[in-house]
């Protein structure tokens, strides 16, 4: 090893990093017993059918400890053994193997700067107007959507970048992590445009043959097919091998900065120790001297990148603390860092140590079924525990140490977030902004702070706050009454009176009901579904309050199917009603908070509104990560597996010969009928594509609503990821199912209401395709997006 390379591991590796930690010994548990543990996770793994195969590779600096192969390469169109030297499908590993390199060496020769805007070097990104910079792009901070439409399938690499172009932020910029492949599409185009070289070319001559990495390339070759791992069949019955699986990069021909490139562990360990090595070529390869990263580039990407106090860390392309470092296991310390691809492979790297962990597999062959998040952790966890001699007082004190600083402290996951809703920080402040005043009070039995405690309650005991009168939604004030008309009324515990907002043609709060409120305060917890009739009833109190210059007051609250999602038809202003009433998305990703100043500013309303933020709250958090008390919202929404699906299965409710489950223990989780052949529909469904959700036939007997008392045939909807579906494209396809096996049975016409798009509506009675339709959607659903962005509060 030259002088150079030990003064340059010591540098990076120790004094960034090591000094956190401790001393730590490079001893090992002996090579037999870590092998033996690896083994058998590993095999119990392929017993319980998560993947066909795997090749393990575990490192520590110039050493190898553990080198295998196990199970199968493949099980279609053979059962072959793996090997050692099998090529897989790297996935997003190509996000930073490639992509992120290649960018930090064109930050190192002064080509472009991290603050850069995109527009910058990409004029065509939304139209030029986007204040997104490429810094933002690295670390998943843009905002941007997880992916580029993909429905009608489309073909061509100038295509996808122009769909990337036509991109518009569902957060904004520099607020929210969330994990996004347009992120990675739009860097790679960057390095084409500086260099004039496409990523795969330059990722060869800059990075790969330097490191001798000779197996790694995007589109390999038909001789080396042999040798790769095949993926997923598709529903068209071909099977991906040796061509990429992820279908925006294959519709791209191939190539593209977030998917494409396929490599060996062997490579893969090539690229490892070069990091670990301060961005220098390992020594004693037999490689020619050269430098890939200078040691600060290599900090600057494995470091926290993130906003500050955002829980979610990451580097520059690398992950350290987020959502998706479950492949960190449980042992090794913060400030190790890795990623993951979709396939099934990925990373982990402890410079404090280091050591490193490649675990390569194609648990997508042949079918996507299954999960190896669990598998990364245990073998993560084996290995961090094959090291010895650790100093633990110095770690005791190190980790203090971190603690006690922003820069270097752990922080929390997402999934850990705390969040207080708006009435908690009305508690927090004593309700002081309402003090001496008479206090109209809109809400229902979710209007709970986080000690489950009635916001009733609190704002009747409120010192200096009257509680005039209470005005409950649909559902009544306990929110039991399904579908019922709500009758006035008088709360038992403070005697206030309650006036019903859904009571015979009663949808808003009189002038009378009114008479004498200082200040009309809204705080109920909606699900996030257009057609849910809560926000119509904030939006026509809001209305009636303008009308007499009465102050109101929203208290938000998390939308619990996340922020990030927008899905399904756009509303026709002609199918505005109580169950629709502005033109956007069914699933329209935004707060109540946020729906109030869309709402008052686009239908020039007038109110005197004022929103109490929460705090706490990104807009990739699902309710269950929220730490919230969950209360369901309505009788037939008891989970957030039901929010989630409501969206797309309450498309055909209105349907008088069909069911969603309504008087079911699984309501939106089932639909049926007594002339549905459940076998046959599920078929259909579980080959149409559809990501994150399977289906199985089942016969329910709801207990009342439709079929009340009778046996019906149908399906059960098991939800295997939530972030990947997209409740609406299931509604779809389930209704274009329907029509086409049994003509005649649905009256699309009916469904007019809640679809709210007589276009959708024409289409699917004419039998169009439901990618057509969906594509359709998708289109329609950017002009929203820049509406919705104005009003963005998190």
């Amino acid at each position: 090893m030259t002088t150079d390379a030990i003064v340059c591991r010591v540098r990076v590796s120790l004094a960034v990093l090591f000094c956190i930690f401790g001393a730590v010994s490079l001893q090992a548990a002996p090579s037999g017993q870590l092998s033996e543990r690896l083994d058998a996770v590993v095999q119990e793994a392929i017993d319980k059918a998560i993947m066909p195969g795997a090749v393990v590779l575990v490192g520590r600096g110039d050493e190898v400890l553990h080198r295998k192969a196990y199970g199968l390469r493949s099980i279609e169109p053979a059962r072959q053994p793996m090997q050692l030297d099998t090529i897989f499908d790297c996935a997003s590993l190509t996000k930073v193997v490639a992509t992120a390199p290649a960018v930090m060496m064109l930050v190192e020769e002064g080509k472009i700067r991290l603050i850069d805007r995109v527009t910058k070097h990409l004029p065509d990104f939304s139209k030029g107007e986007s204040p997104i910079t490429l810094f933002q792009l690295l670390t998943h901070f843009s905002g941007l959507r997880p992916d580029v439409d993909l429905e009608p399938a489309w073909n061509g690499y100038e295509t996808g970048i122009n769909k990337a172009y036509e991109e518009v932020p569902v957060a904004r910029p520099g607020t929210q992590f969330i994990y996004s492949d347009i992120n990675y599409l739009l860097l790679a185009e960057v390095v084409r445009k500086i260099t004039g070289q496409r990523l795969d070319e330059f990722a060869v001559e800059r990075i790969f043959r330097p490191l001798g990495m000779a197996e790694t390339r995007f589109l390999p070759p038909p001789e080396l097919r042999s040798r790769i791992a095949p993926t997923e069949r598709l529903p068209d019955g071909t099977l991906l091998h040796g061509v990429v699986h992820d279908p925006t990069t294959r519709f791209m021909g191939g190539i593209a900065g977030h998917a494409g490139l396929f490599s060996t562990a062997d490579d893969l360990s090539r690229f490892v120790q070069m990091m670990l090595n301060g961005g220098r070529v390992p020594s004693g390869e037999g490689l020619d001297e050269a430098r890939i990263l200078s040691p600060l580039a290599v900090v600057k990407m494995t470091t926290p990148q993130s906003p500050r106090n955002h829980p979610a860390l990451r580097g520059l392309g690398w992950d350290i603390d987020s959502p998706y470092s479950s492949t960190r296991g449980d042992l090794f310390p913060a400030g190790s860092y890795g990623h993951t691809g979709y396939t099934g492979t990925s990373i982990w790297i402890d410079p404090s140590t280091r050591t490193y962990v490649i675990l390569m597999t194609n648990r997508v062959h042949p079918a996507v079924r299954t999960s190896v998040v669990d598998l990364r952790g245990k073998v993560a966890s084996i290995v961090a525990a094959s090291i010895a001699d650790v100093d633990l007082e110095q770690v005791r004190r190190a980790a203090w140490q971190r603690s006690r600083s922003r820069e270097s402290a752990p922080r929390s996951r997402m999934s850990d977030a705390t969040v207080l809703s708006g009435l908690d920080v009305l508690v927090r402040e004593k309700f002081t902004r309402f003090s001496g005043k008479r206090v109209g009070l809109i809400t229902n039995h979710t209007g709970i702070d986080r000690r489950r405690r009635r916001g009733i309650d609190l704002f009747f005991e409120a010192p200096g706050v009257t509680l005039a009168a209470i005005f409950s939604p649909e559902h009544g004030i306990a929110g039991r009454e399904d579908h019922q008309r709500i009758a006035d009324g008088k709360d038992e515990k403070t005697g206030v009176i309650i006036h019903s907002l859904y009571q015979g043609d009663r949808r808003r709060p009189t002038a009378a009901m009114l008479s004498g409120i200082d200040a009309l305060v809204f705080d109920i917890q909606d699900i996030g579904a257009r057609f849910y009739t809560y926000a119509t009833t904030m939006a026509y109190a809001m209305e009636e309050a303008a009308k007499l210059g009465i102050p109101f007051h929203v208290l938000d609250r998390p939308n619990p199917i996340t922020g990030i999602v927008i899905e399904g038809p756009m509303l026709d202003e002609a199918q505005r009603s109580f169950v629709g009433y502005f033109p956007m998305p069914v699933r329209h990703g935004m707060t109540m908070g946020e729906l109030a100043g869309m709402f008052n500013e686009e239908r020039k309303i007038g109110a005197q509104l004022e929103v109490v933020r929460m705090e706490g709250w990104r807009r990739g958090l699902w309710f269950d990560e929220t730490k919230l008390p969950w209360v369901d919202p309505s009788p037939n929404i008891r989970s957030v597996e039901q929010a989630l699906l409501y969206p797309g299965i309450a498309l055909l409710e209105a349907l008088p010969n069909y069911s969603v489950g309504r008087g079911t223990d699984t309501p939106f989780l089932f639909i049926g009928a007594d002339w549905i052949d459940g076998a046959k529909l599920a078929e259909e469904l579980n080959g149409a594509g559809l990501r994150g959700i399977s289906f199985y036939s089942v016969r329910r007997t709801p207990m009342s609503s439709r079929f009340a008392g009778t046996s019906i045939g149908g399906i059960q909807i098991s939800v295997l990821n939530r972030d990947s579906v997209r409740s609406t494209r299931v509604g779809l396809e389930i209704a274009t199912q329907l029509l086409s096996s049994y003509p005649g049975r649905i009256i699309m016409e009916l469904t007019a209401r809640l679809i709210g798009h007589e276009a959708t509506v024409d289409a699917l009675s004419q039998g169009r395709a439901s990618s057509s339709i969906w594509s359709t959607w998708q289109q329609q659903q950017r002009s929203f997006l820049r509406i919705r962005n104005r009003y963005l509060l998190y």
